[in-house]
């Protein structure tokens, strides 16, 4: 049997294991395991594993995920996702939508310190849909944004998806989140302008809600300029080489807790649950990179991907028409196993193929974060769905039907990624000469 064959054979090994429910990480260690150790011998596999474990856990550089993550986590548990919101409220809550575009506005504000689509899903399910009820909002509306507008904190920076493609990559991670940026400005925009939309042709799903004064509105924007000096820091500070992604991250945790402890948002016992969930969370993705090591070692040594590589180039169809095909396995591998963690699987195999074909990395980035964003919120594994429902107690059926316009939404701001690869390269082009 050729080693190309043993790498097939051992993929496919893989898929079977996921239908078990172990847990993808120890899936990827295992199998790339026993496939060196059946190519090279049981004390060269062992070494592998060895050496891949502790060069991921001891790598300086993915102190990123902890940090990032806690800085979320923060966030998260001081409540600055609900200042944000009340603060979109009370500048445009009387138009109509205006209850829903406030959490858009305000998702958009919390990911810029938050990384995690289902915290953001969960926080304003708790949030925003009690005061949308409140108003008379149709549940599809209320649900279907709630569950969609977590999605941004795919490609906004602090994007852990974006971390872990520059990881995996090699790429810049300061350029990712600057190319990041003007694509989730505009999936943003057009989250508003359906909801807009929805609003004026029926009014009674989107109630409007009363006016607030100014000396309200003014009085609530302290909360936002305090998240927008922490994001101007964070993503200021690796634009201008200031500080490194890790620096940046321990930078913003630790201002995001001093802002957290000064408007008395964050005590002990809170600090305590966010640092167990940040620690949580970050064990889970370290493990999930050091079983992509191992696997990516025993998966280098079939030739998969550089064969895979040349065999795309010999092939007479259009480039995008490849592109498109990878981003649909995207798809699917992300609708059986939790998309980061098939994205962490695919891209050793597929980034090859991506630079035979002349794309460039970072955009390519952008584009699969938007096919995260998209996969998140179609079934069967559609995390930030289950979280809404978990929480509001809607019927799958009804929140899907509020998700389909802002996913097609989606499917458009992919499309003009495609069409147009400026919207993720011009910030860093201005920036990373």
């Amino acid at each position: 049997m050729s080693e190309m064959m043993i790498g097939l054979v051992g993929l496919i090994l893989l898929l079977l294991l996921f239908t078990t429910g172990i847990e993808l990480g120890f899936a990827m260690a295992l199998v790339g395991f026993v496939g060196f150790a059946f190519l090279n011998g049981i004390q060269s596999a062992m070494m592998l594993i060895g050496s891949d474990i502790y060069s991921v856990i001891s790598n300086y550089g993915y102190t990123v995920f902890p940090l990032f993550i806690l800085m979320g986590q923060i966030g998260f548990n001081a409540g600055i996702a609900e200042k944000l919101y009340g603060a979109a409220h009370k500048f445009i809550g009387h138009i109509p939508g205006g209850l829903a575009m406030a959490t858009v506005l305000g998702a958009t504000g919390f990911k810029a310190i938050c990384g995690s689509s289902a915290a953001t899903s969960a926080t304003f399910a708790s949030v925003a849909i009690p005061e949308m009820d409140r108003y008379g909002y149709d549940r599809r509306l209320s649900t279907g944004i709630v569950a969609t507008v977590g999605t941004l904190g795919c490609i906004i920076p602090p994007s852990v998806v974006l971390i872990m493609f520059g990881i995996i990559t090699e790429q810049s991670i300061g350029q990712l989140f600057l190319a990041g940026i003007i694509p989730g400005l505009i999936i943003a925009f057009f989250f508003m302008l359906i909801i807009y939309s929805w609003a004026k042709i029926n009014p009674k799903i989107a109630p409007m809600s009363e006016r607030s004064t100014w000396k309200d509105r003014i009085s609530s924007l302290p909360e936002v300029i305090w998240v927008i000096l922490v994001f101007i820091l964070v993503v200021g500070g690796i634009m201008t080489g200031l500080f490194t992604p890790t620096e940046a991250a321990a930078v913003g945790t630790f201002a995001i807790l001093v802002l957290a402890i000064i408007r008395k948002g964050m005590n002990f016992k809170g600090y305590i649950k966010s640092v167990v969930e940040a620690l949580r969370t970050a064990g889970m993705l370290l493990m999930l990179l050091a079983g992509s090591a191992i696997l990516g070692h025993f998966i280098a040594v079939t030739n998969i991907p550089q064969k895979a590589a040349d065999w795309v180039i010999t092939l007479a169809i259009n480039r995008y028409l490849i592109l498109f095909i990878i981003c649909i396995i995207y798809l699917i591998g992300g609708s059986f196993i939790d998309d980061l963690a098939f994205m962490i699987l695919a891209t050793p195999i597929f980034y090859p193929v991506i630079l035979k074909l002349g794309f460039n990395a970072v955009w390519f980035g952008i584009v699969i974060g938007v096919v995260v964003m998209i996969g998140v919120v179609i079934p069967p594994v559609a995390i930030c769905v289950f979280v809404v429902k978990n929480i509001t107690k809607e019927p799958m059926g009804r929140i899907y039907r509020g998700v389909l316009p802002f996913l097609i939404s989606l499917v458009v701001a992919w499309g003009l990624l495609l069409v147009f690869p400026q919207l993720a390269l011009w910030l860093p082009s201005l920036f990373f000469n």
